[in-house]
């Protein structure tokens, strides 16, 4: 897995804002006073454990969660302003946690990709089931896997039709919600490579959200670490995670050393065997 590179020529513009941003359930307050702003070809990470509020975060920055205290904006609108046919909606997209959630049973992957393709892009839908095929074998997804429901399918196909879903009205900026937690080791790789060919390809900026932080030294610019809802850490990813300031930050760090330590210990003793 190699990093990828920023677009050249990057614009100043702000894609999407979150300014003193509190968030919450009922009266449950799970993100406290925390602002981000995304631009075009960024790579911006957000670590930290379970409960800290990173996935939260993530919902309000793609509009599916209103703040309870300041502003979340896309191209300088509120997220509250902008209805589901909006244009703007286009903008931004998700890849969930659970790829299996995320899909209709009752739909095959071409299907779920042409309704996308018709209902939130304008595709026509003469041209919605080639167009759907061709954006779900970019994906990676390929054979009578194309038409397909998801019950037939494995954790990385799943994966890779939600992926060809997000990027099927040509947004500028996709949201990962631990993309890979569910699937196997090697099919990881797979998933992560195919972003950085993406980003790459497009231009796309990407907020990645995830508990690894070797997955996010290598996919991101910048990053920024939560606990308990605050943000107690940000900057460029390789200086925060190389020489973290924060005690919690050197925590993370510590730990994720101690597991690769771990897992290679183990992966010894099975090769001596």
């Amino acid at each position: 897995m190699t990093r990828a590179s920023r677009p050249a020529g990057l614009a100043s513009e702000v894609l999407v804002a979150a300014d003193a941003v509190s968030l919450g359930y009922g009266r449950t307050i799970v993100v406290r006073d925390v602002s981000l702003h995304i631009r075009p070809g960024t790579a911006t990470g957000i670590a930290g454990e379970s409960g800290s509020g990173k996935s939260t975060l993530a919902k309000a920055l793609v509009g599916d969660l209103t703040p309870m205290a300041g502003r979340v904006t896309v191209n300088g609108r509120s997220w509250s302003d902008v209805h589901r046919r909006d244009p703007e909606r286009r903008r931004v997209q998700m890849i969930f946690q659970d790829p299996y959630s995320a899909l209709n049973p009752r739909m095959t992957a071409r299907q779920a990709i042409s309704e996308t393709l018709t209902v939130v892009c304008g595709v026509p839908r003469a041209e919605a089931g080639q167009r759907a095929g061709e954006l779900l074998t970019r994906a990676g997804l390929s054979g009578a896997a194309i038409d397909a429901r998801p019950h037939r399918l494995s954790g990385g196909q799943r994966q890779r039709v939600v992926i060809a879903r997000a990027i099927a009205c040509e947004p500028d900026l996709l949201i990962a919600d631990e993309p890979t937690s569910s699937l196997d080791v090697s099919i990881q790789a797979q998933i992560l490579d195919l972003l950085v060919d993406l980003r790459e390809e497009r231009g796309l900026a990407l907020v990645l959200v995830s508990h690894d932080l070797a997955v996010l030294r290598h996919m991101t610019d910048t990053c920024l670490i939560m606990r308990d809802g605050n943000v107690v850490e940000r900057g460029p990813t390789e200086r925060v995670l190389s020489q973290p300031q924060h005690e919690y930050t050197r925590t993370l760090v510590a730990a994720h050393q101690g597991e690769e330590t771990s897992v290679g210990s183990h992966h010894g003793a099975e090769e001596d065997t």
